[in-house]
Parts: C-alpha cells; sequence; structure tokens
C-alpha cells in the first residue's frame, strides 16, 4: 500500500480554523487527520504542499516511524509548531488507515485498553458576561449536561500581574463556579501563560479555598525554572505543555519536577505515537497526562484513542458540547460525552468519517484569536 495524495480542508468559525488532512492510497483506503492552527493555517497548508512531494506520497502508511522521521529531520531545520503540526495531520491520518486495513480501532494496536471510559472536561462553556452570576448559571449548565470536571480562565485580559480590583474580580468568578458545580466535580483553573512567578504564587494562595484540580501554565512556557519556582511555592498541581510541540522538549520539565500533568496536544506534537511515547516517559516521573484539545471531531477522537490505551492519562478536555457545538456535523462516529465520560471507541481506525458536503457549510474564516484583550472568552473573533 502508497499513499497517492493528500488534501487539505478547513472548518472555519470566528474564533478558530480547524484543518483536516485527508490521506489516500492505492488500495482505496482515505484515513484523515485534524489540527487547530492558531493563526497559521495558510503557513502549515503551504508546509504540507511541499511536505506531500517531498516525503508523504509514495510511502507506506504502515512505515508510521519513518514516514514521521524523515518528515522531522528531513528537511534539516529545526521542526517548529507548523512543521509537527503537519506531521500529527498526516501520522494520525496514517493510524486511521492502519486500523481501517486491520479492522481495529487504533488503541487496540497501540496495546490495548486500560479503562472502558475516559472522562472529559468541558471548556468554552463560559461565552457570558464576566460577572459571578452570569459565571454561576453557566456552570450549571454543564452540570446539567452532565460533566464531572470544566476549566475556566477567570482572569480577563490580565498579563504579568492583576490589580487588586481584577484579582478579586477574578477569584469571584471561581467562587461562584465552585459554588455551581459543587464540591464533588473537578474545577480546573487556567492561566494561559498570563503572569509573574510572584502573581502566579500570589493567585494561587487566592485559589487554594475553591480546591482546583490544576493550575495551567501559570506563567509564559519559554521560562521553565520560572514554572518550577511557581510549583515549589504551592501545593495545588501544575499542568502545562500545550505550547511545547516535541517531545525531546519536555525533559527539562520532568528533571526539574516543574509540573504534575503535562498537556501535550496531539495535533501539534507529531501526533498519536509522538504523544504515546511521551506518555511513557512521563509515568516513569510519576507525571499524568491530559491532552490539550481545542479541535474538533478528529482531533478528538485521536485523543480519545491515547485516552483508552494510556495508564497514566488523566482527563480530555472537550469543547465542542459548548462552543461551535454545530461542527459535530462535520464527522460521525466520535462517541458522545455520557455522565461526563467519553464511551470506548470501537470502529476501526479512528473511528470517525468526515463528511465533505457539512465542511463545506463551514468556510474559512479570518478566526483572528487575542487571549490578551478585552473580552476574549466570548470566542467572537476580531474577523480583521
Amino acid at each position: 500500500m502508497r499513499i497517492t495524495k493528500i488534501d487539505t480542508h478547513v472548518v472555519g468559525t470566528p474564533w478558530r480554523n480547524l484543518t483536516f488532512v485527508t490521506v489516500h492510497t492505492d488500495e482505496g483506503l482515505t484515513g484523515v487527520g485534524e489540527t487547530r492552527m492558531l493563526g497559521h493555517t495558510e503557513a502549515l497548508r503551504g508546509y504540507l504542499a511541499e511536505a506531500e512531494r517531498r516525503h508523504v506520497v509514495g510511502s507506506d502508511p504502515f512505515n508510521i516511524e519513518d514516514l514521521v522521521h524523515r518528515m522531522k529531520y528531513g528537511d534539516y531545520g529545526r521542526a517548529g509548531e507548523i512543521v509537527m503540526s503537519g506531521i500529527a495531520c498526516v501520522e494520525m491520518a496514517c493510524w486511521d488507515i492502519v486500523g481501517q486495513a486491520l479492522a481495529q480501532p487504533v488503541w487496540r494496536l497501540l496495546g490495548g485498553q486500560v479503562r472502558d471510559r475516559v472522562k472529559a472536561y468541558a471548556n468554552g462553556w463560559y461565552t457570558v458576561d464576566r460577572t459571578p452570576e452570569e459565571f454561576h448559571a453557566a456552570a450549571t449548565r454543564v452540570v446539567e449536561r452532565g460533566y464531572q470536571a470544566l476549566k475556566l480562565d477567570p482572569f480577563g485580559a490580565g498579563q504579568m500581574e492583576l490589580d487588586h480590583a481584577e484579582t478579586m474580580r477574578s477569584i469571584s468568578l471561581v467562587e461562584a463556579v465552585r459554588d455551581a458545580i459543587g464540591p464533588e466535580r473537578e474545577l480546573l483553573v487556567e492561566m494561559h501563560g498570563r503572569f509573574s512567578p510572584a502573581t502566579a504564587i500570589r493567585l494561587a494562595g487566592l485559589l487554594a479555598p475553591y480546591a482546583p484540580a490544576w493550575l495551567e501554565e501559570p506563567v509564559p512556557p519559554e521560562n521553565l525554572k520560572a514554572l518550577a519556582k511557581v510549583s515549589e511555592h504551592t501545593d495545588l498541581p501544575i499542568a502545562t505543555g500545550e505550547r511545547i510541540h516535541d517531545r525531546i522538549e519536555f525533559r527539562e520539565i520532568f528533571e526539574l519536577q516543574a509540573a504534575d500533568i503535562i498537556q501535550p496536544d496531539v495535533g501539534h506534537s507529531g501526533g498519536i505515537s509522538e504523544v504515546r511515547k511521551l506518555a511513557a516517559t512521563a509515568e516513569t516521573h510519576f507525571i499524568q497526562v491530559a491532552p490539550h484539545n481545542v479541535g474538533g471531531p478528529v482531533l478528538t477522537a485521536a485523543s480519545l484513542q491515547l485516552g483508552v490505551c494510556v495508564p497514566n492519562f488523566k482527563i480530555l478536555e472537550h469543547f465542542n458540547d459548548f462552543a461551535d457545538a454545530a461542527i459535530k456535523g462535520i464527522a460521525t462516529g466520535l462517541p458522545e460525552v455520557v455522565d461526563g465520560y467519553f464511551g470506548l471507541p470501537e470502529e476501526p481506525g479512528l473511528g470517525v468519517r468526515l463528511d465533505l458536503d457539512a465542511v463545506a457549510e463551514f468556510p474559512q474564516q479570518n478566526a483572528d484569536f487575542d487571549l490578551f484583550a478585552e473580552d476574549w472568552h466570548l470566542r467572537r473573533g476580531t474577523g480583521k
């Protein structure tokens, strides 16, 4: 079996463009992959057009290790977010093809199941005014949908520090959400790399009474010693990793014991097998894995395969029950979240099939999204 071509398809919403890659073979099987690029969709498509000619066409989709190695190192330049995202799309599509050819879901090919359902957490649910009343009502709707965990960034446009008024406003939002969801559900607090270590440490102390299950990316990702400083000064679990795109670069996190949960994005980190290897290394350091997932049904399906078979997998992010829910219709086969958990995917490959007619209903947009702009959480984009 050989790969004959790849196609790209972009699904657009006001705040995110989702890139889908279909990989075709000479035996009639087609696999699909997905990533969400933030502001670099056209750069990704350009890279894939070059990689198709240089590396992909003519490859055996079963030889995933060889194809990933050639795409990552065969151009000599150091692979960054765009290259690793391109690799990820092609790599997960190859796993989809292999699973279809063998009539097995991908998780069976990665060692088999260690759990029969995968816990999910809701994101994208707080597209409301930044008031305790509105956040309380929105969080209540998440609970009514059956989720046992949710995440929020309550800090507005905060950067480096927060003044007293914004600090108290942010803490009041977390207090309202905890009141809405009760003590038994997981409350995850996102910081989006906003703060200096001193500010993050101060906020961690103020958040502690509300028992967040983690603090995510409290400081920017470039300085891991700064992250370690935060970790050393709070008892709250620290999560990070969505902006690290090569498993090798997680080594320093492990050495510093700077995080308790790592969050590689399967769509940015080279794909399923790369994240599986990373998870195995994390397991030797007693660190859990909770993939970053701001994608649609295909990327969610790929991440879910890992959730079934990775022993130290904690939880899977999910936007699409609340943000852009209509895009769930662009692919069939993804299990629904029931009582806060994804069920076991049983279909061959990734278990999802892309509907190109449905994709055409969501044309690419100027999805400009700035996490440091006022009211970014409304996820309306700017459309510049």
